[in-house]
This record gives C-alpha cells, structure tokens and sequence, in this order.
C-alpha cells in the first residue's frame, strides 16, 4: 500500500505531465498507460478541468438538425428526402419526427428510383466518413512508438514477410520483400535500430515486363535514398497474354527485395526472439486451457 501512495508523491508533477498529454490529443486510457496511473480518483485529479479531445467524444445530434428534420416532415418530405437533404441517417430521423403524421405518397417510379440513388450515395458518404474517422483515431492512439515496441513490431513483420530457413535449405539470409511502401519504411527503420549500416543492404526491384520499369526503379531508388550503386539488376516477370492483370497503371511499381549482406548472424537473432515471442504467448495464455 505505501508503495501505492508513494507513485503520486509528486502530484503536481504528474499533473503537468497529464495536462500536457491532453492537450496533446489523448484520450484518459493513453494517459493512464503511459503515466501508469490505476486509480481512477487520482487520474480524475489529475485531468480536473481539462477538457476531452474531440475524436474521443461520441457525436450527438444537434438540435437545430433536428429542428429541420421536423420542418421538413410536415412540409411533406419522405425520409429519403430527409436524409438527403441534411446527410443524418433515417434512423436518426425516425426518432426525430415519429410523432409527425406521414406524408401523403405523389412521386412517381422514376423519381423513387431516383430519391433511392441519392440516399444510397449520402449513405455510402457517411460510412466513409465513419471509416476515415476510425482509422484516424486508430492512428492517433499509437503515438511515439518505444525502441522495444519498434523491435517487437520488426520481427513480427519479417516473420510474415521475410525469408525464413527450411529444415532442408539452411541458408540463414535475411530478406525482405513487400509491395507496400509503408512496410519497407518500418522494416528499414527496424535494421537501423538493429544497428545495420547501410552499406550492407542491398535492393532488387520485382516487376511485370510490361510495365514502366524505369519509373519503379526511380521511385524504389528515392523512397529507400540509395544509389544505384546498392541495387541489383531488376526481375522482370513474364507476361502471360491469358492472364487479366489487375496491378496496372502508374501506382503499379513492383516489388521491393531487401536484402541484408552477411545476415546469418541477424537471421538467428531474428528466428530466436519470433520463437520468443510465440514461447511467451503460449505461457501467458496457459492458465486459460484445460
């Protein structure tokens, strides 16, 4: 127990640090994590007169929304039109105006057809909205990733992605191949903290034959910041006529090989803590089996 209180001796302290957190965009849990406060007394404290941020907020309808929902209705509008018109979902308008007596029915087929078209499309905009918002409050409750997180992350990646020995072709080299920009960032970015020296990495492109390959070497060559000198000559694939590709056009640019020199060492390092990670799994999840 004293060494319970002992955690918030400095309380100001931790107060500067939890204010700064929040107005930094984080929610109560990020802040509760990182400043490993369990006591949601001493964290009310802590966050007292500091506003949420927006994303964590739930929306609500306003009222003048509501408002116009219910003018509307008895001007004689449908829910598709509703909806239409103020971008809310019927099931919003439904509890808006369901005490309103309905609209007498004077549209013809082609103007329900259309009224149909227009609601689908304002509800497909409001589920990418729903889905942009998602993602973006996902990425915002990540933050600063710590050296271990970063090492946690790279050997899961490469276990999924890169090469991996066979009981019957042990060559313990370490290389990497992805189509995403993205992953090689990370992956790039894990053998930096691993201490790999660029000298020691060496680049392939992959790519259809019939595509422009000169354009994918030049945008491989500037998103990784190596010289030619660091690629090998590119894979061309065969294109085969019956085949209906599907990765056409200027965003296709190949895939990327990154190979490390003289990796066996890493290789092993690599291979040891992914079992690591799979031996901890198991332990943790052992008093859970039967």
């Amino acid at each position: 127990m004293a060494h319970s209180q002992n955690k918030y001796t400095d309380f100001e302290g931790l107060r500067e640090r939890a204010v700064a957190l929040r107005r930094a965009g984080l929610s109560r849990r990020q802040i509760r994590d990182r400043l490993h406060v369990d006591n949601n007394d001493i964290l009310n404290r802590l966050l007292e007169g500091e506003p949420p941020p927006e994303w964590t907020k739930r929306p609500n309808a306003k009222d003048d929304l509501r408002a116009k929902a219910r003018e509307l209705r008895l001007e004689g509008w449908t829910y598709d039109q509703i909806q239409v018109e103020l971008g809310c979902s019927k099931s919003s308008i439904s509890l808006w105006v369901r005490d309103l007596p309905r609209p007498e029915r004077r549209r013809s087929r082609e103007e329900a057809a259309a009224i149909a078209r227009r609601g689908w499309a304002a509800k497909l905009r409001i589920r990418d909205e729903e889905r942009r918002e998602t993602k973006k409050a996902a990425e915002q409750a990540i933050g600063d990733l710590t050296p271990r997180e970063l090492f946690l992350v790279g050997v899961g990646l490469y276990w999924a992605e890169g090469g991996k020995d066979k009981p019957y072709d042990r060559r313990e080299s370490v290389a990497f191949v992805n189509s995403d920009p993205s992953m090689i960032q990370v992956y790039l970015a894990w053998l930096d903290l691993l201490g790999i020296e660029p000298e020691r990495l060496r680049f392939n492109v992959m790519i259809h034959e019939n595509a422009d390959v000169a354009a994918a070497e030049e945008y491989w060559a500037e998103l990784v910041g190596a010289g030619r000198s660091a690629f090998n000559k590119t894979t061309l694939k065969r294109h085969n006529p019956r085949t209906v590709r599907k990765n056409v056009g200027d965003s296709y640019r190949g895939c990327l090989v990154v190979k490390v020199l003289k990796g066996a060492d890493l290789y092993r390092r690599i291979e040891g803590s992914w079992y690591g990670i799979v031996l901890s799994v198991c332990e943790a999840d052992q008093p859970n089996r039967t």
